[in-house]
C-alpha cells in the first residue's frame, strides 16, 4: 500500500491498497503526481497527489523495480544492480543510464532512492549502508554507515534490512527505516574522525 501518515503521531491519514499480484517498490513524489514502481512485474503505476487516485501505469524495461527518486527533470530508479536510469517524465522512457562505482568496483544492490541537494543517497540492499552518489558520474562520494541504529527489537516480529531514506526538501532533515522496523529515525551526518 501507499499510506500518507501523520509524521508526529505514526498514524495513517489515507491508504491505498496494491492489488495483491503486485509488491510495491520504490516510489518518489515528482509534480503533482506520485510515481510507484513494482517489484518483479516491470509495472509502475501513477497516482493523483492530492487525492491518491490512481490515474495512469506504466512498463519500464529493467526486469526489477526497487527505489525511485527525481531531479528537476527525469524520475531516476534503479533495479538492484549498479544501473541508475533516467526516466522521461512525460513519456517514461530512459533517456540515459549511469554505473554506481566506488574507489574499487561497480555498487550493486543499490536500493532506495532519494535526491536531495544534487547528490542521490541510496542504501545499498542487505547493508546498513547509505552511499551519497554524484549524479552525472556515478561515483560513490561517501559512505554513511548505520550500524547500530536498531537496537531495540520489534515486540516478537522479524525485523529485516534498512529500506527507507526521506530527506524533507525544506527543513533537509533526514529520515531512515527499515522493513519491518518498529520506528523511523530522524538522523544527522556527521564526519568521522
Amino acid at each position: 500500500s501507499i499510506n500518507k501518515i501523520n509524521l508526529k503521531t505514526g498514524q495513517i491519514v489515507k491508504s491505498v491498497k496494491l492489488a495483491d499480484k503486485y509488491f510495491g517498490e520504490g516510489l518518489t513524489i515528482f509534480g503533482n503526481k506520485i510515481y510507484q514502481l513494482t517489484y518483479k512485474t516491470k509495472i509502475g503505476f501513477i497516482y493523483n497527489l492530492e487525492n491518491m487516485a490512481l490515474i495512469d501505469s506504466f512498463h519500464f524495461e529493467s526486469a526489477e523495480g526497487w527505489g525511485m527518486t527525481h531531479d528537476d527533470k527525469h524520475l531516476i530508479m534503479d533495479d538492484g544492480t549498479a544501473t541508475l536510469t533516467y526516466l522521461d517524465p512525460t513519456t517514461l522512457k530512459p533517456v540515459k543510464k549511469v554505473q554506481v562505482y566506488d574507489d574499487k568496483d561497480a555498487m550493486v544492490y543499490i536500493n532506495e532512492l532519494e535526491y536531495s541537494d544534487g547528490y542521490i543517497y541510496a542504501n545499498v540492499w542487505t547493508t546498513n549502508l547509505i552511499v551519497k552518489i554524484d549524479p552525472e558520474t556515478g561515483k560513490v562520494l561517501a559512505k554513511i554507515d548505520l550500524d547500530g541504529i536498531l537496537s531495540m527489537t520489534n515486540s516478537g516480529k522479524q525485523v529485516d534490512v534498512l529500506n527507507g531514506i526521506a530527506i524533507d526538501p525544506a527543513t533537509k532533515k533526514m529520515y531512515v527505516t527499515g522493513k519491518y522496523y518498529p520506528k523511523l529515525f530522524e538522523i544527522k551526518l556527521v564526519k568521522k574522525e
